[in-house]
């Protein structure tokens, strides 16, 4: 019978949307897409779920925001096909009472000069298709060829790593100086009724207020899941399950590509008031295939309305549980403080003994956002903290670590770090503006040693039981300094032509790696993909 349930929640959600009678794309858009709707997210005076992403485009809050950014200098002069399509269309545009559909090429097109590398250069082909079929589905895919000549610090993440940072695993290998690779999303979401959404989808998912997450973020390479998403009132729950890939685990066979493990989430968020929202958060990651060869969808985590700590623990507790919390207050008018924490294990004697006892291992962001800074019309900003204990996020074997492709499936620095960061973004017309820093302390591992930085490591090959403290090891400062300027072209892909600067420094006491970088490009979609590590 489970079996049977099992296969009709599959074939569920085969369909996707968002609301009932108005339906749109289900997309994921970057944080400095996100940013510009600070105003009408973060409006103490309205209810709005904003740490489940991505949001649902009809959002009465939200739509109209999102359609006066698509709309942006169109009019109802007659203009030639060739200035509609440039500057104000999609590619290919149909819209019919019951059905609607759009298309369009994405460039990616960047070059630039590493003071490390000399030239530098990006050459990425998109393209985007989506649409809605009636009232309650809707679609959505993306596909990227790339080859790029990197920066000299992102080509040796992805030499010692083997993926391109937040896409996928590199075709060549390390013997290619220049980079090759593909890249796709695609979803499909369907709403039968307003209360409930389901969504299918290969992509990435976030949970949080800021621009990192110690819960849930989209830093790794996109994924497999099936989401259920309800809402009722001023609550708001989500019950995901997912497939993720361990490039670091031996193949089991040519046959079997990399090794597969699983993943279910939950989520609640509950809007208290206009001004306070609290949100409940667990997951459980458990490994496809053990020691006895074949495990697969363990059924007792489909329920999605179940507690998985007991289940895990009523399992033999063999898997890799997560709990956390999620809470945001609308302090001022144009300011809001949020924060999380994310507890992988505890043990409460050891936290009160203060002895740096490894397995007291958790995580933690605050920080404050808003709008208008400074009285200043469409000025966004963002100041936040994110630290995590040494080992945190990591386990017995990579199969069951919080950890996807090669990278977290939190903070992209892992473990065993503090950062803090602040972004800013001001748009005027078809301009926008944007500037990050960021500062971050971590401890890198020596020959042989695991500090708990590196979460793929086995927390057995731990160096010490006692005394171990956050930035231990090969203690590493990170500044990073990036700024960029856009001249908006097409609002309905984000086509603009972008000018960007980065200066990066990382230095520790067996060395020191700093570089300058100035780029020009032109440039489409809504991808957030992470180089600032």
């Amino acid at each position: 019978m489970n079996k049977y349930l099992l296969l009709a929640i599959i074939i569920l959600g085969g369909f996707t949307t968002l609301k009932a009678q108005t339906p749109n794309i289900y997309q994921p858009f970057s944080y400095d897409f996100y940013q510009k709707f600070n105003k009408q997210v973060y409006d103490k005076d309205t209810r709005f779920h904003s740490a489940m992403k991505p949001y649902f485009q009809d959002d009465s809050l939200l739509k109209l925001a999102v359609d006066s950014f698509y709309d942006y200098g169109s009019d109802t002069l007659k203009r030639s096909w060739v200035h509609r399509k440039l500057l104000n269309e999609h590619l290919i545009a149909i819209n019919k009472s019951d059905y609607t559909f759009y298309g369009d090429f994405l460039p990616d097109f960047i070059a630039g000069y590493d003071k490390d590398r000399g030239s530098i250069w990006t050459n990425t082909r998109g393209y985007q298709f989506g649409g809605t079929i009636g009232s309650k589905f809707s679609f959505y895919t993306s596909g990227y060829e790339n080859q790029a000549k990197f920066p000299q610090y992102i080509q040796n993440f992805v030499n010692a790593n083997g993926i391109i940072p937040s896409e996928v695993n590199d075709k060549f290998g390390p013997s290619r100086n220049i980079k090759d690779w593909s890249y796709a999303t695609a979803l499909l979401s369907y709403t039968p009724v307003k209360y409930i959404n389901i969504t299918l989808g290969q992509d990435k998912n976030f949970i949080g207020d800021g621009y990192r997450s110690v819960l849930l973020s989209d830093v790794a390479s996109n994924y497999p899941f099936f989401k259920l998403t309800g809402t009722l009132g001023n609550v708001k729950y989500m019950s995901m399950w997912a497939q993720f890939q361990d490039l670091k685990a031996p193949e089991l066979s040519y046959d079997n590509g990399f090794r597969k493990k699983w993943g279910v989430f939950h989520y609640l968020d509950w809007n208290v008031n206009n001004r306070l929202s609290l949100g409940f958060f667990d997951s459980v990651i458990w490994q496809d295939a053990d020691s006895t060869g074949k495990r697969g969808f363990d059924l007792s985590y489909a329920n999605p309305f179940i507690f998985l700590r007991p289940i895990e623990g009523q399992n033999g507790s063999p898997d890799n549980a997560l709990i956390g919390f999620n809470g945001k207050y609308e302090l001022l008018r144009n300011l809001a403080v949020y924060g999380q924490i994310a507890i992988d294990e505890f043990t409460s004697k050891e936290v009160f003994a203060g002895n740096g006892y490894w397995a007291n291992k958790f995580a933690y962001q605050i920080g404050i956002k808003g709008f208008d800074a400074f009285k200043l019309k469409n000025l966004n900003y963002l100041l936040e903290y994110n630290t995590a204990r040494p080992y945190t996020y990591s386990e017995r074997t990579s199969l069951l670590n919080y950890g996807h492709y090669n990278q977290p499936l939190a903070n992209i620095f892992g473990a065993n770090y503090r950062e803090f960061v602040t972004i800013w973004n001001y748009s005027y017309k078809r301009f926008n503006l944007m500037g990050k820093l960021d500062l971050a302390k971590y401890g890198l591992d020596g020959p042989g040693d695991n500090y708990g930085g590196d979460i793929f490591k086995s927390y057995d090959t731990r160096n010490y039981s006692y005394g171990n403290f956050t930035t231990q090891g090969i203690a590493t400062n990170l500044t990073y300094l990036e700024g960029r300027v856009a001249y908006l072209i097409n609002p309905n892909y984000n086509l603009r032509l972008e000018l960007g600067g980065i200066i990066r420094s990382e230095t520790n006491s067996l060395s020191q790696n700093k570089t300058g970088i100035i780029t020009f490009g032109l440039r489409s979609t809504f991808r957030n993909l992470y180089n600032d590590f």
